[in-house]
């Protein structure tokens, strides 16, 4: 694909560089931690609730938080896996990306089930793939932000439903046209063997593929299933106690990683209620860094490997390169 005549750059018009909400990012230029799923805006509300919503109220606190991790653990990118009917705002995301000096990557795609919109199940596959390679290629909304991934798309239960289906085979679609990676949502971590089965069948290598969510799916045999595969498993919700404990995450990594699977493994927080803020005292953004993998280390994992999680293996899935950018200066 040919650089476009507006200036913007192509989808996959360079394999060692990561979309931004601000531009093209070299791979090289990133230097610290990433976090591969976090939500910088979001809107879930369902039914009334006002818990799952990140706004304009919270963009502030956002960049605030963001700014210190930057600071202390040289945070260098974040990538927001809000997508298509989860309340997406790439403004926003411009927003902070300039507020806390940090590299931000928006989403495009289909979330699941409760929030698909009933075009998705009426529609043919071929035109939902035609609207995210439109949004791919010319920018999401009158900014034409142009996303770096399709995710999180996904499912709720151990097969993908018939919509669910359809958004997941567009994805894939997509991701093959423009040279974008897909990351899933596996709900509570169930259905990543089915969700990855479609989307290799749709003719997306394994490897530009995230199964979400597998730290709250408590059997390291699936674990060791997707890796030997060749996608990545996301641990994704890091300091999330209400669904599983940190230390079973811990036994879960490490029974990877023992299996020999580091180079598959994607670490984040999922934030994604303004009470995960640390401004209103939640364990924010920065839990990864803070608490976990500090955990992950007096375990025995070194220095290198945390940088592979938690650096190096997250932009080879975004990007497809197989070089690997040098790390920057410890910190934190």
């Amino acid at each position: 694909m040919s650089p476009r005549a507006d200036g913007l750059p192509a989808a996959n018009s360079s394999p060692c560089a990561v979309r931004t909400v601000s531009g093209l990012l070299p791979v090289s230029g990133v230097r610290g931690p990433v976090l591969p799923h976090e939500h910088l805006a979001l809107d879930l509300r369902r039914r009334g609730g006002e818990g799952a919503v990140l706004d304009g109220r919270h963009t502030g606190l956002i960049a605030a938080e963001l700014t210190g991790l930057r600071e202390r653990f040289g945070l260098a990118l974040v990538v927001d896996q809000t997508c298509r009917g989860m309340g997406r705002d790439p403004g926003a995301l411009r927003r902070v990306s300039a507020a806390a000096g940090i590299a931000v990557v928006a989403s495009t795609g289909w979330y699941y089930g409760p929030f698909l919109p009933s075009r998705v199940g009426r529609a043919h596959v071929d035109g939902l793939v035609g609207t995210l390679v439109r949004e791919i290629e010319e920018g999401i909304g009158p900014a034409r932000i142009l996303p770096g991934l399709i995710g999180e798309t996904g499912s709720s239960g151990d097969r993908p439903c018939a919509p669910e289906r359809k958004a997941l085979a567009a994805a894939a679609r997509a991701a093959v046209r423009t040279g974008l990676s897909v990351a899933t949502h596996a709900r509570l971590g169930r259905g990543g063997p089915a969700q990855l089965a479609l989307l290799t069948a749709e003719g997306l290598a394994p490897e530009r593929i995230a199964i979400g969510h597998q730290d709250l799916l408590d059997a390291p045999a699936v674990h060791r299933l997707l890796a030997r595969e060749g996608a990545y498993v996301a641990f994704d919700t890091v300091g999330k106690t209400a669904y599983r404990s940190d230390t079973a995450r811990l036994r879960l990594l490490l029974a990877l990683l023992d299996a020999g699977y580091a180079d598959r493994v994607l670490l984040s927080c999922d934030v994604s209620r303004h009470a995960y803020l640390t401004g209103l005292g939640g364990t924010g953004y920065g839990h990864l860094f803070r608490t976990f993998l500090p955990r992950v280390r007096a375990a025995g994992v070194g220095d290198d490997l945390v940088d592979l999680m938690t650096r190096r293996n997250p932009l080879r899935f975004l990007t497809g390169a197989v070089r690997d950018a040098p790390a920057g200066p410890a910190s934190g």
